[in-house]
């Protein structure tokens, strides 16, 4: 039996449009609030229809050294141009981009995972470090 671990895709993301890209500072420091930025398609745009989206987002951090890893959010698209005049026609769409705010006080990794409701897990992680 497969792990899920092994269903999670990992890609360039300035190749891949399925693969989220997170944007946020290399270095911080500990207690400070700090923006992060995650977004799909930020150079091969990808659809955003009723058939092909992304329905969520999840973001996570996992601190250097340490064994369990931290939900920071996850993030749902519901609007995808469903509307009663059929598909792609409704009144309203939800973009597959995030920002939110986050303080670190350890060192670690972000990890972003990306669901496409036609291609599956997508990841892709950012390190930052915490100084004093």
């Amino acid at each position: 039996m497969a792990e899920l671990s092994e269903r999670i895709q990992k890609a360039d993301w300035k190749k891949e449009k399925h693969v989220p890209s997170i944007d946020a500072p290399d270095e911080l420091k500990a207690g400070e609030l700090f923006e992060v930025k995650v977004s799909l398609g930020k150079e091969i745009g990808h659809p955003n229809t009723t058939e092909h989206h992304i329905p969520w987002i999840s973001v996570y951090f996992h601190p250097e050294g340490g064994k369990f890893t931290h939900q920071l959010g996850h993030f749902q698209f519901t609007a995808h141009g469903e509307g009663v005049k059929g598909p792609n026609q409704g009144p309203a769409y939800t973009h597959h981009a995030i920002t939110f705010l986050a303080k670190l006080n350890e060192s670690g990794t972000l990890h972003a995972l990306a669901l496409c409701n036609i291609h599956g897990l997508w990841e892709d992680s950012k390190e930052i470090k915490v100084v004093e």
